[in-house]
């Protein structure tokens, strides 16, 4: 079993990159909620307490018992988790003249500190609070300080904790990951943690779950579905079979593709024409969300149609990565979402869930997938929507809409790669307009479609910006789809932001 760093979760924003940082640095870590400490673990080497969007001084901020892991486990308190400490102990936490918030630089580092090891005077860090700590217990010895706050930093004397008011997880804190990399030190963490040793672990706690049992996976042609997939025959072989259903509303040739790179990869593969479903159920249909409902329905029923073909089925496969069980529950232990990976199956499918990557984030994914031989175009590929084309076609879907689309998005995604932009956007896609406008090809006068060019830059979806392309790039991609894809005429680039603007038009 892996060491393992708990991080105790008091409702930041940036606890999951708390996580990130400490798994970045070949350190297994798991979020819990601040009140689940899993004290009869033998793996945990050390804890983390998290920010909070509370106040200590709040009647319903959380005040766990700590008496537990304080001297038991190394510690390091993260802004709240900083002033809690301080509170606990018989400190003084109070509203400041003005709230923390933005970059301060570190001053009188106690640099002897083994915390602040490699770490210089004056390092920036990001503030981000409305209380500080006015007065210390007296075994707790500040160790660093900013202009306008005294302890930035503190070491509890006579045991293994130390904390900060600042974010060391946060990209503005210049040192943050040397701080943290300290205290993983301070923990005796091996930094074990790796793609290599996730699937050779994984993959042996498969076998033994799994045993002779065989298992159903519904694939996307996305990364996580794809990356659970290799990671269960590798253990189970055969004993896996995997569904991949053509809506009609795929990209280009991807159905035939991504079929092709599954079987490269010898993976057990149900491929599944069933565009003429989708098509006959969908005509007429203008309304998004009525469009991703029938889309969503029809998957549904394609796939347990395919499940109840096979016999002896115990398990479902599911790409559930660790943001989806984080989000799925509050820190209360109350649900915020449910998963949304293939929601809405048949309960009298009556199947168990196997999650071989729950505990991954995606740039992980991402890693393992490598690790595992995968070919990087399957595991660099951009997010695409559940509907697929249904979404990008505004209006009512007809095969020979999703004809002219698939056309212009084809040139319009082999182009960005063609001129090194591909890996450079978060997602990119081609949206058919209902919008027909005026155009001259020739001496003719045309009246034909516009499709919208959409590229974003993000990191995680919750908010993107419009890419800049360069000007060249997009002149080119226009003449190429007007000259070759028959019923377009005009082509735009949508520089809209999420928010207001959301990545897809529907």
């Amino acid at each position: 079993m892996h060491e393992k760093i708990i991080i105790l979760d008091f409702g930041s924003q940036t606890t999951q990159l708390i996580g990130r940082r400490v798994r970045e640095l070949s350190t297994y870590c798991e979020i819990v909620p601040y009140n689940k400490f899993p004290y009869d673990d033998p793996t945990v080497k050390g804890v983390i307490l998290s920010g909070s969007p509370f106040s200590v001084n709040d009647d319903h901020s959380f005040k766990p018992d700590l008496s537990a892991i304080r001297g038991k486990y190394p510690l390091l308190g993260i802004c709240y988790g900083a002033q809690y400490l301080a509170y606990s102990s018989g400190g003084k936490v109070e509203k400041g003249d003005s709230r923390e918030y933005g970059r301060a630089h570190l001053s009188s580092i106690k640099t002897e500190e083994p915390i602040f090891k490699n770490i210089p005077q004056g390092t920036q860090v990001w503030m981000s609070h409305g209380d500080t700590i006015t007065q210390l217990p007296s075994n707790f010895k500040i160790t660093a300080s900013t202009t306008d706050v005294a302890a930035a930093g503190y070491k509890i004397e006579g045991e293994p904790t130390w904390a900060v008011q600042y974010h060391p997880e946060v990209f503005h804190t210049l040192d943050g990951v040397t701080l943290l990399s300290n205290f993983l030190d301070l923990c005796g963490c091996k930094r074990d943690w790796t793609p290599a040793s996730f699937i050779e672990t994984t993959v042996a706690e498969l076998k033994a779950k799994l045993g002779d049992d065989k298992v159903i996976l519904a694939l996307s042609g996305g990364v996580d579905s794809s990356v659970t997939a290799v990671l269960l025959n590798r253990a189970i072989g055969k004993n896996l079979t995997c569904v991949f259903v053509d809506n009609g509303l795929l990209r280009k040739n991807e159905f035939e593709n991504v079929l092709k790179d599954y079987e490269h990869l010898g993976l057990n593969v149900i491929g599944v024409d069933a565009k003429a479903k989708f098509y006959s159920a969908l005509a007429g249909v203008t309304d998004p969300e009525a469009k991703r409902k029938i889309i969503g329905r029809g998957f549904i029923e394609v796939f347990d149609e395919e499940a109840h073909k096979l016999t002896n089925i115990k398990w479902l496969g599911q790409g559930t990565i660790y943001p989806d069980i984080i989000e799925s529950l509050s820190i209360t232990g109350t649900t915020i979402k449910s998963h949304h990976n293939v929601g809405g199956l048949p309960k009298e499918m009556n199947l168990k869930l196997v999650e071989p990557l729950r505990l991954l984030f995606k740039d992980e994914v991402r890693r393992v997938g490598l690790e595992l031989g995968m070919q990087p175009h399957l595991i660099k590929r951009h997010p695409f929507p559940g509907p697929g084309l249904g979404i990008r076609i505004l209006g009512d879907i007809t095969p020979e809409k999703v004809e002219v689309l698939q056309n212009a998005d084809d040139i319009y995604i082999n182009m960005l790669r063609e001129y090194d932009l591909y890996d450079k956007v978060w997602q990119a896609g081609t949206i058919l307009l209902p919008v027909r406008s005026v155009g001259v090809m020739g001496d003719e006068r045309t009246y034909e479609n516009t499709v919208a060019l959409r590229a974003v830059i993000s990191s995680d979806a919750m908010t993107a910006d419009w890419a800049h392309l360069p000007y060249e790039f997009l002149a080119k991609v226009s003449n190429e789809i007007i000259n070759k894809v028959r019923g377009v005429n005009r082509v735009v680039y949508d520089i809209s932001s999420k928010p207001p603007a959301t990545i897809e038009w529907e």
